[in-house]
């Protein structure tokens, strides 16, 4: 199965100032996720998708394939991700080379354990669904207030019988979106626009994997648990 690996990095960015390029447990945040893209076994097409020079070069040293830079239009706070995965599609298609499956990696997730990528395509392949969803698994010990009334909220379990965290089953959890992983077949986004349709698989990922980056404190945890799994120290990104 041909995939396409696409990773968005934009060069702007609110809630962390130039996060994509800021050095992270020793390199360029976006230097992780390209190369756990480039080291998984089936040989994904690894494209970043970016509308910022510098970002392009890092890309480049880092190994992946960046054929363009994103048209402005592509490049907005307010831009879903969804079109910036077709317009690097319809570069492949223009070239011969229509995947028949998208992979979707966000480098603001850059914590992937070895063999992650490997594990999301076998599962992709051998179930046959037409997307998978990376995601992690939550406890069900959830709340939510009850309409409008602050003093009032009601549980997502049964309070009268509340399982110990051991007893849980698959089934008893909830699972929660990383964001860091989407795989999709190449029809899904033409038909549907979207990396999620037909029929979805979830793919289930460590705890560890679940970081986001979005503040400057999700930047320094990232930091940590990269630097534990892979013994690297402090970076200067704060």
């Amino acid at each position: 199965m041909n995939i396409l690996c696409v990773i968005p990095v934009r060069g702007g960015s609110k809630g962390v100032p130039g996060k994509n390029s800021r050095l992270v447990a020793g390199k360029p945040l976006v230097a992780w996720t390209i190369e756990q893209a480039l080291a998984a076994d089936p040989g994904l097409d690894v494209i970043v998708s970016t509308d910022d020079a510098a970002l392009a070069e890092i890309a480049r040293r880092a190994g992946a394939d960046v054929p363009f830079l994103r048209p402005a239009d592509l490049a907005q706070d307010t831009t879903p991700t969804e079109p910036v995965v077709q317009h690097a599609i319809a570069h492949r298609v223009a070239e011969g080379r229509r995947p028949d499956a998208v992979m979707l990696l966000q480098a603001t997730s850059p914590v992937r354990l070895p063999g992650t990528l490997d594990r999301a395509v076998r599962q992709f392949t051998e179930t046959g669904v037409d997307s998978l969803v990376g995601v992690v698994p939550q406890t069900p010990f959830f709340w939510h207030p009850a309409g409008s009334d602050a003093g009032s909220a009601t549980a997502e379990y049964d309070l009268a019988a509340r399982p110990r965290r051991q007893e849980l089953g698959t089934s008893d959890y909830f699972y929660k979106e990383t964001g860091s992983l989407y795989v999709t077949r190449t029809e899904i986004y033409e038909r549907f626009d979207n990396r999620i349709g037909g029929r979805v698989g979830l793919f289930i990922m460590d705890e560890a994997e679940g970081v986001d980056i979005d503040t400057l404190v999700d930047l320094r945890i990232a930091e940590q648990v990269l630097g534990d799994l892979h013994g690297g120290g402090d970076g200067d990104s704060v």
